[in-house]
């Protein structure tokens, strides 16, 4: 079944387990930053079928482990994708992946996050002749996310496109072993997430974990940073924002002076600005060292922009690779750029960015509506009553006095099925697309993912029901859901 693309929107879902992955033929797509020749594989995995389901929205780990290469070897390029059964891929705005994150469990039961991907789907290649290296004898998990931003089911595949050196070919003999840098600001956590809110921070940036409240002065309490155990040089580096997201530093520390180690920054296609999945993360280039001591304590931060929007359940993540001792000038002796370029440019999957003309009634322009007890339902879907999508009376906001509250209950909720009451600008009818609606409205209010979930898995805030501020001005609202966009609904305060 192929997508339908939602008149206004759409909904998140939960990605069920898989029972396996499948293996597909080789693909040429990725390339080794080395000449190509019989000692570097091209290998295409791909993971499912996943069943999405709409109006779910969890975490998921594989139940059995995933493919990856047979053999001893390095893995010297990696490149992430979703698909559907017939290996196109789908417009972001109607399915898309949140977050993935591969894990490779060695025999001794270590184990070492090893690669990562959002939408925005940065590829890592390491420079020439470093590899990280692989056993057969390895299992790789993988722990994922699926939003579905449709109101229909849907069967789906993560695929990951793996350039490969096997051990023992002439190059494989001649590699330099790398080992994975996970830096993440919420490090830790399963689900490592935090708000940022609309005007928050200084000069239109908000940087996490600086400028949050609940954070001390290193950081986070420690979550976003790391202490080197021994003498090692970083060759490669890149970040990971969700829409909203300006940047992700990565810094280091010794004897008390700092140093910018890079800055991977998101360049955004978005004609609308850094608002939606349309970009792309800046990696390290090919020929970047920075060579560590033992005991230098790294620090990650990551900025959003918060001019045009709050941005909710947003991520700060920036992934390395290091090889033992120092092979390049010295973190401190600024002799390596900080700065980098794009691993792609524009994806088609971000080409309809939404906001056109639906013929939706602009709701400052319909009478009041009616509610029973202050009380607003949601129900299939559908904000009940006030839903701008609905006729007649079902359609027409309902109000409230100055001073009191609307109660909004998510009945969809079981099981898994989460809803948000989130302000967006007036009229908040245009068409949804992947950076519209947005959370803009001239006062802020959010219900949080209303429903219950396992802690960890999801953002849900562990409740059916939620009120308005009571403290809101008289006038008409407009709110959306931030899982199914498709949702508008507003309501008057008088």
């Amino acid at each position: 079944m192929r997508l339908r693309r939602c008149l206004v929107g759409g909904c998140a879902a939960l990605a069920l387990l898989a029972p396996a992955a499948s293996a597909g033929p080789p693909t040429p797509e990725l390339g080794f930053a080395a000449p190509l020749g019989s000692d570097v594989q091209h290998l295409h995995f791909r993971y499912g079928p996943i069943h999405v389901l709409p109006g779910q929205n969890l975490i998921s780990f594989g139940p059995v482990s995933i493919e990856k290469p047979a053999y001893d070897g390095y893995i010297v390029g990696f490149k992430p994708n979703l698909v559907l059964e017939d290996g196109t891929v789908p417009p972001v705005d109607q399915l898309h992946l949140h977050h993935g994150v591969w894990l490779n469990v060695r025999s001794d039961g270590t184990q070492e996050k090893f690669a990562a991907a959002g939408e925005e789907k940065t590829q890592f290649h390491l420079p020439p002749g470093y590899g990280y290296p692989v056993k057969g004898t390895d299992t790789w998990l993988l722990n994922h996310m699926l939003h579905n931003l449709t109101p229909e089911p849907e069967e789906a595949y993560i695929t990951y496109d793996i350039d490969f050196v096997p051990l023992h070919s002439a190059l494989g003999q001649s590699m330099t072993p790398v080992r994975p840098l996970w830096m993440d600001v919420e490090n830790g956590k399963t689900y490592p997430v935090f708000d940022v809110k609309r005007a928050a921070g200084h000069d239109g940036r908000y940087t996490y974990p600086q400028d949050s409240p609940g954070a001390n002065a290193q950081g986070n309490n420690g979550l976003n940073t790391h202490t080197v155990q021994s003498d090692e040089t970083l060759v490669w580096a890149a970040g990971h924002v969700h829409p909203g997201g300006l940047k992700v530093d990565l810094d280091v520390t010794r004897n008390g002076q700092q140093a910018r180690l890079f800055e991977s920054t998101a360049k955004y296609w978005d004609p609308g600005g850094p608002i939606s999945w349309d970009m792309a993360m800046t990696v390290t280039p090919p020929d970047y060292r920075a060579a560590l001591k033992k005991g230098d304590r790294l620090s990650v931060q990551a900025t959003y922009e918060t001019e045009h929007a709050s941005w909710y359940e947003s991520m700060g993540i920036m992934v390395g690779w290091v090889t033992d001792g120092t092979h390049g000038p010295d973190a401190f002796s600024g002799a390596f750029p900080t700065t980098g370029d794009v691993t792609h440019g524009h994806l088609p999957e971000n080409d309809n960015h939404g906001g056109a003309d639906t013929g939706l009634p602009d709701p400052f322009g319909l009478p009041d509506g009616q509610t029973l007890g202050s009380q607003v339902g949601i129900a299939g879907f559908t904000y009940l009553p006030g839903n701008l999508g609905l006729t007649g009376p079902l359609q027409n906001p309902p109000t409230v006095a100055a001073g009191q509250s609307l109660t909004f209950n998510n009945t969809d909720a079981p099981p898994f099925i989460f809803h948000t009451v989130t302000a967006c600008k007036a009229p908040c009818t245009g068409a949804t697309g992947i950076s519209y609606p947005l959370a803009n409205g001239p006062i802020d209010f959010d219900s949080g993912e209303l429903g219950y979930g396992v802690p960890g898995f999801t953002a849900a805030a562990n409740q059916y029901q939620w009120k308005t501020p009571a403290n809101l001005p008289t006038g008409t609202y407009t709110y959306f859901c931030r899982i199914h966009p498709y949702m508008r609904g507003a309501f008057r305060v008088k």
